[in-house]
């Protein structure tokens, strides 16, 4: 379970996240809106530990993440979240098939031990016939379903997408969409999405608003 706690953060003396709140089950998918400037990727960034909170509690499966000392958080980040963003970050001296196996290298799995999970999530996003090809060679939106499977592959407890489809055009974007909407659930995942796209946070399970005053929906 991930359980936010009155959640805060400042910068420069002004507020931009004030006791937010929220707690998500194993399996849970939840899209967070809110116009420009409202801490949608502060909020993402602090859940992320990418950064410290002010105040409030982070929680995933009982530890307060948000007091980890930085060799903690790095292990936590490695172990139990996955990222999806909007850049890809696909490496390109990598093939498609080593970019999935990535975070099952960094936990010590060899290269034969970490093939066969990383060809079957390629499998799982349609891509197990480009494993051996390089990312010069893929579309945007395979390169997406590419870094969905990688952060998959690694059983994550925890997987945040940020703005996964904005640099994706609508049909491949909606494709994208319910494609991480499916692997998230199906793995019994928590999902959290962070779009400034009514369409986009309609393929979560709930859709929640973020505003000076918090979390709503």
């Amino acid at each position: 379970m991930l359980e936010i706690e009155k959640l805060s953060r400042h910068f420069n003396g002004r507020a931009v996240l004030r006791d937010v709140s929220l707690q998500l089950k194993p399996g849970e998918y939840v899209a967070i809106v809110g116009e420009s400037g409202v801490g949608k990727s502060t909020l993402l960034n602090l859940v992320a530990g990418l950064d410290r909170p002010d105040g409030g509690r982070l929680c995933l499966d009982g530890e307060d993440y948000g007091r980890l000392d930085e060799d903690a958080l790095t292990r936590l980040r490695r172990d139990k979240l996955g990222f999806v963003f909007q850049a890809f970050h696909v490496l390109p001296h990598l093939t498609v098939g080593q970019n999935v196996a990535l975070p099952l290298w960094l936990q010590g799995l060899d290269a034969a031990a970490a093939a066969a999970p990383a060809r079957q999530l390629l499998d799982a996003v349609g891509l197990a016939v480009r494993a051996d090809s390089w990312p010069r060679e893929l579309s945007g939106g395979e390169m997406q379903r590419v870094a969905i499977a990688r952060a998959l592959v690694h059983r994550p407890r925890l997987v945040l997408a940020d703005e996964p489809t904005g640099n994706l055009d609508p049909a491949n974007g909606n494709k994208v969409l319910h494609l991480l909407a499916t692997r998230i659930r199906e793995a019994g995942a928590i999902g959290i999405l962070v779009t400034h796209s009514l369409e986009a946070a309609a393929t979560a399970d709930r859709v929640l608003r973020l505003t000076p005053e918090g979390l709503c929906g």
